[in-house]
């Protein structure tokens, strides 16, 4: 299994790839703002083909190349509904100062092709099985993608990808748009801690991670666990 990711240009949103293994089919998680370069280096040294675009969330720092990956490739992008009018509207996931730094410089366009991802649905793509869990709280469509992970450079059982819902040592921010404090910590609770510790995080930020980890030391996760109807 092949498992590759590098940091965009802007926010340090993390692109990942995901495939079986060198020379076969992939799927592109989070192409963000800068990314298409590196992407297009990424896949021809593993010998690559896309085969859909995953999303964990609408914000235009994970979704601003989705547009030209699938259109060069006649590929479908997937997103879960209550972030599908990001995809046509990215001001509508920013917060004002957001939108006006990005003050309409930055040329974005929809993807011709969207499917929408449904809690619990299992996808079969190039040769995958990925689960998504909607786990809402930083937007209203934030979902993880989990996969199984023997094989990879982890060889842990299952791989998360986490887009912003959890980080190394933090969670995603819940004040911009669609963002909700207790509706964060129930996708925590009901989402995350009860995944197995050796699971390893792919954040949509940062460095990877494992739940045991985050699950020790990770400040919110700990209150969680220590109060956990504080928050909801």
């Amino acid at each position: 299994m092949l498992v590759t990711g590098f940091p965009a240009q802007a926010f340090g949103t993390n692109c990942y790839v995901v495939a079986a293994g060198p020379g076969e089919q992939c799927l592109v998680v989070d192409p963000g703002i800068g990314v298409l370069d590196q992407l297009e280096q990424t896949l021809a040294q593993h010998r690559l083909s896309p085969a859909a675009v995953l999303l964990t969330h609408g914000h235009l720092d994970h979704t601003f190349s989705v547009a030209p990956v699938c259109g060069a490739r006649g590929i479908t992008a997937y997103v879960h509904p209550d972030d599908r009018e990001m995809l046509a509207d990215p001001a509508k996931g920013l917060s004002a100062d957001l939108t006006a730094m990005f003050g309409g410089r930055l040329p974005y366009t929809e993807p011709d092709d969207v499917a929408e991802l449904t809690d619990g649905a299992v996808l079969t793509i190039a040769g995958l099985e990925v689960t998504v869990d909607h786990a809402p709280g930083h937007t209203g469509g934030s979902v993880l993608f989990r996969l199984p992970g023997a094989g990879s450079s982890w060889d842990a059982e299952e791989l998360c990808l986490s887009g912003d819902v959890l980080f190394a040592g933090s969670i995603g921010r819940t004040d911009l748009p669609g963002g909700s404090t207790p509706t964060m910590m129930t996708s925590l609770r009901d989402k995350i801690l009860p995944l197995a510790d050796d699971t390893v995080v792919l954040p949509g930020h940062g460095p990877a991670t494992t739940i045991g980890r985050e699950r020790a030391s990770n400040p919110y996760l700990r209150d969680l666990i220590a109060a956990p109807g504080r928050f909801l």
